[in-house]
């Protein structure tokens, strides 16, 4: 009888609402695709589409077929609904606009301490 090494490993996925993640105990030599379909996430979740859904190990992009190692967390990333860099120039802008009319209340204020002072 041959003994099969197994690694713990964890798989996130993450909605608007909830964050899961499991640990689980698997084979060595199990793929990320494999670990996602032993996970039960395809039923629970069935907008995970692993055609349209990237994956990653913490952070990092990876393929399907990429063998896990121990202590691996296979992540399940949904699409973006936003572009990232149209996010940060709004922002920037609303920023811009701030600071211009919250400056001028700033400078307002200050010329009216300074004068108060003055009259003392």
């Amino acid at each position: 009888m041959s003994v099969v090494e197994t690694i713990n490993i964890e798989i996130a996925y993450a909605t608007p609402d909830t964050q899961i993640i499991k640990a689980m105990n698997v084979d060595v030599g199990t793929t990320a695709e494999m670990v996602i379909a032993q996970s039960g996430f395809l039923g629970k979740f069935p907008e995970i589409n692993l055609e349209d859904n990237k994956i990653g190990i913490f952070g990092k992009v990876i393929k399907k077929d990429a063998a896990l190692k121990e202590g691996d967390r296979v992540e399940i990333y949904r699409p973006l609904i936003a572009d990232p860099k149209e996010i940060r120039r709004q922002r920037a802008e609303q920023g811009k606009a701030m600071k211009k009319g919250a400056s001028a209340a700033v400078g307002k204020s200050i010329d009216e301490k300074s004068s108060a002072e003055k009259e003392r």
